[in-house]
Order: structure tokens, then sequence, then C-alpha cells
């Protein structure tokens, strides 16, 4: 068993097998030899020198040669695919949009359509638009840096779009199809008080301006573009049916007055066209076919598809799907910036947050993102993320390739005694890649280690004084707070019950203070290793969990993922 595991670990790593692995392997596949731990690392160290004194051909023959179907590369399990588009078939080329208001960042719900929409162009090799709808300076003022922010996050999230179209450079557009609609009849300048007309939508009753000859509809809304109408003195309104029986529905506004400056072009425009109508005029003219999107829409395609009936235009495809959560999280953008004002968030990219920053953040790869919300799909049910399957898909894509480094939380000094002679220690960079190098230190005489004040404490809650500090040996911690030599081997550490603990030379740490998703601090020292280091980077810190450390000054800043 351990020769076949050596061959498999010695043709997948490049002729050297590890014999670390090789004992791992055998673990796995028979529990109970673990009670033979030390007798089973020998024999693997032994197995492993022979395999690796072969040349790497003749070990891939003998693997042949022993049926070890294994060798070859394990195909990858297929992905839950996403149901196809509805009437595909019907359209030359597939046309998808995603279209966030630049006012904050994207997060995890709204980051959802991107995905989607994005995952459908690649399938049926369509075109992709990012439309920023900023249309709105007063009720969702844009925010100049969010349009750049939201596009690096879609490019983090491996979103490519084809096309770019921002609706505040396409004001003429939306005056002349308003006036279009004016002229067809199918819109009329309301100057009633919001208060009236809302007792007459209410009653179904009918506004007095809605019948109003097409002359003097032209010449109120000439009048709203030129000034001679103030601030919420007209708005245009679309004809639908008064009866309907959805309120909302009935003869929804299309533009009106706004002027307050625009952050991208000024005061350039006073009239401005509200959320369906600019939405509407451009998944016509831009010929998008379908639209994921949000059950919270329905509203907005019963109420555009008598402006499409009126101009005699075919409405998109619409998918509509249930809201995301995710537990445990704020993802409302209002309440988000509200916090952030207050104080109670750093910023956009608070650990705390769901935000597509803050996940990056934190580790979180933009491979386990897509996966979750591919996973998730178009379902029209509500849908709630737990952190436990995000943390899960992403543990799977970091586990193999995140070196591994010692951290330690709160540390503590210790004076080691009885040791007589000098032992060296090699902790691999990560088990399975040997190549990568390991961390070599030489513990002897007058010694003084670092470990995590927590494991010292469990001495006492355990009631056994023993520990073994991994990779190295066992020890004794003694009544007057030193650590004694006890024992080298792994076996007799589980006869005295001695944990497995991580610990460093003194002298061989770094400070740094890793942030938690509640915004706490574990100040502690990590292996100064990581100082050499590609920033930022996600490590795996030994029995601590997937933490992502940069710079900060001259200092290290870490913050976790997930254990």
């Amino acid at each position: 068993m351990l020769m076949n595991h050596a061959l498999l670990n010695a043709v997948k790593y490049g002729g050297k097998a590890n014999p670390k692995a090789v004992a791992g392997k055998a673990f796995a596949e028979e529990p109970a030899l673990k009670s033979r731990a030390y007798e089973i690392f020998r024999l693997a160290e032994e197995v492993s020198a022979e395999i690796n004194a072969m040349p790497p051909d003749v070990q891939r023959g003998m693997a042949e040669s022993l049926g070890l179907a294994t060798v070859k590369e394990k195909p990858r399990p297929q992905q839950h695919p996403l149901p196809p588009l509805p009437n595909a078939e019907r359209y030359p080329r597939i046309h998808v949009r995603f279209a966030p208001n630049p006012d904050s960042v994207i997060h995890l719900g709204n980051s959802r359509a991107a995905i989607l929409s994005d995952e459908y162009a690649k399938i049926y090799r369509g075109i992709f638009t990012l439309r920023f709808e900023d249309t709105s300076p007063s009720i969702k003022p844009p925010q100049p840096e969010a349009y750049e922010a939201i596009k690096e996050d879609l490019k983090w999230l491996d979103v490519r779009w084809d096309n770019e179209v921002i609706q505040s450079d396409r004001l003429p557009v939306y005056y002349d199809y308003a006036e279009r609609l004016l002229r067809i009849g199918g819109a009329y300048i309301c100057t009633c008080p919001v208060d009236r007309f809302r007792e007459l939508i209410s009653e179904k009753k009918t506004c007095p301006c809605r019948d109003l000859p097409v002359d003097e509809q032209i010449a109120r809304w000439r009048g709203m573009l030129e000034g001679e109408v103030k601030k919420g003195g007209a708005v245009m309104r679309v004809k639908t049916i008064l009866d309907h029986p959805n309120p909302a529905i009935r003869d929804w506004p299309a533009m009106r007055i706004d002027t307050k400056p625009h952050p991208r072009i000024g005061t350039r425009y006073r009239v401005w066209p509200l959320y369906n109508f600019a939405s509407g005029i451009d998944d016509h003219l831009l010929g998008i076919t379908h639209i994921l999107r949000g059950k919270e829409h329905e509203v907005n395609m019963a109420r555009q598809k008598f402006m499409f009936e009126y101009f005699g235009w075919e409405y998109p495809e619409a998918i509509h799907y249930g809201r995301l959560k995710i537990e445990g999280t704020v993802l409302s953008k209002s309440k988000i910036r509200a916090g952030i004002e207050s104080g109670i968030y750093e910023s956009w990219d608070d650990p705390r947050l769901g935000t597509i920053s803050a996940l990056r953040r934190r580790g979180f790869m933009p491979e386990a993102i897509r996966r979750l919300i591919l996973e998730v799909g178009v379902r029209p049910s509500e849908a709630t993320i737990s952190w436990e399957n995000l943390s899960s898909i992403n543990r799977k894509i970091l586990d193999p390739v995140s070196k591994r480094y010692i951290f330690l939380a709160d540390p503590k000094p210790m004076s080691l005694e009885g040791i007589e002679k000098e032992f060296e220690v090699s902790i691999p960079i990560h088990p399975d890649h040997p190549d990568w190098g390991s961390r070599r230190f030489k513990i002897g005489l007058g010694s003084r280690i670092i470990i995590q004040s927590s494991d010292l404490i469990s001495t006492k809650t355990r009631k056994t004084p023993y520990l073994r500090l991994m990779n190295l040996f066992n020890v004794e911690i003694t009544p007057s707070g030193s650590c004694r030599f006890h024992s080298e081997g792994i076996a007799e550490a589980r006869s005295i019950g001695a944990p497995i603990i991580q610990w460093l030379p003194e002298g061989a740490g770094t400070p740094i203070s890793v942030v938690k998703p509640d915004a706490s601090r574990d100040p502690g020292l990590v292996d100064s290793g990581v100082i050499g280091e590609a920033l930022p980077q996600v490590f795996q810190f030994y029995r601590y969990g997937f933490v992502r450390v940069c710079r900060s000054g001259n200092s290290l800043i870490g913050y976790f993922a997930h254990s």
C-alpha cells in the first residue's frame, strides 16, 4: 500500500515522493494504522527513498504496470448547468445586460445578475452590455468613484462585457422618445399636485391633464425642458389602464424635473428619465434579447409593456428570480451607506459586509462566488446563502494552492528545558507541493520558543500538562511555566494525550494583526517567511484558518476569511 502511494505521489510531483504525504494517504485509507503512526512514518520514509532513487520514466512505467489508474488526471466534476434561456432560438444572437446604479459598489446580491448574464453570454456566444443607470441625481445620486469600482469588481469576478453604456450620456435619446410618445398619445404631461393625483388614481379616475390635446402636451413638455416649469411642477406619465388591479402600474411617471447637478455632466439637463422609461427605451434600442433580474422587477415589466405596445416593439424575454440573502449580513445599499456615514462601518469593503470588495478583501476567491451564484441559478424562490456554504466552496479552491504558515495569536514566550541534543525541524510550505520548499528551524540547549497563550491555558483546563510541538517533539508544561522535553515520537504524544500545537522559535516571528469578520482583531506573530512572499496573498495559518495578508505601511495586517 505504501509503495503504491509513494509511486503515485512521485509521478504527480516531478519524481519526488513526500513521505508525510504518503503516510497521510495510508492513514486516510486505513484509519486503524494511526495507532502505529511512528512505524508507518518510518516505513513511508524508507519506501519514498527507494522510489525517489528511480528515474521518473521508470516510476511512471512501474505505476502503469501495477494498474494504478489514478495516475491519470481525474476528470473534473460537471458543474450544475443553468437552464436554457427561453425562446433562445428566436433570436439570431443572444444579447444580455447588467445595469447597476453607480450609487455604490456591488454586493453579493446584485452581482447575481452580472454573473448569470455573463455566463449565459458565454454559453450562447452572445453579447454582454454593461449599462450604468445613473439618471437619478437626487433620489439615487451617482458616486463618481462607483463607476470604476463596479468595473473593477466585475473584472475580478471574471465578468467580461462587450459594450459599455452610461445613461447620463443619452439624455437626447430619451428626450426624442418622450416627445414621440406624447405625439402618438401614449403619454401626457401632468401638472396635478402629487397628493391630488394619488387620490384620482386610487379612485380609478382620469387626471384632468390626461386628455388634453397633443399640442398642449408638447407645449407643456417644452416648458419643462426650457425652465418655464419649476421642479415638482410637472411630470410626464405613460398612459396605462386606470382600473388596473395594481395602483402602481396606473399611469406611471416617466420623466421629471431634477435640478440637482449630476456628478458627470453637471447642470446641462434639467429633465431626467425615471428608471422604467430609460431602462425600457435602452433595452429596445440596444437590442437586449434576455433580461435577468429579481422578481421585484415584475411590476416594472408590467409598466414598461404599455410603452412597448405604443411604439410597436416586442418586449425582451424576462427571467425573474427570487431575492438572494446571506445569513446575518446587510445587503441593502442604503443601510450600508447609512452605516458608513454614521461610523458603524469603516468603508464599503468593511469585513462585516457582503459587498464584493469586502469579500475580496477577506480572501474569498472570485471562482467561489461564481460557483455559488451558478448553484443558486435562476430559481424563482427566495434563496438564503450561508457563510458555511460559501466558505466550503472557497476552502476547496484555496486548500491546494495556499501556502501554510504558522500564526500565533496572543503569543507567549517559553523556556525549553531538558534538551540534550540539537533538533532541526522542517515544516513544509505545503504538504502536497514539496517543490515549494519548507521552513527550517533549529532548537537546542538554551532555546526559547513562542506558543499561543490559549494552548498554555488548555493544559490547565484539560488537566494534562503535555503538548506536542508540531513536527518537533513532546513537552511537559512545568509548574514554573516552562517547557520540559518529554519525548520525540508522535506515538508517545498520543499515549500521553498531548495535542499538536503550532510554535515558533523566539525571533522567527513578525507582528501581525488579523481582522476578524466581526471587525475584532487578533494581534499576534506570524512566521517571518511571510515577509518574503508577494503580498497581498491568501495563506493558510495552521490551526487558525485562511487569512489574506497585506502590507500596511511597515506593518502586516491580515483579514480572516474562514477556517
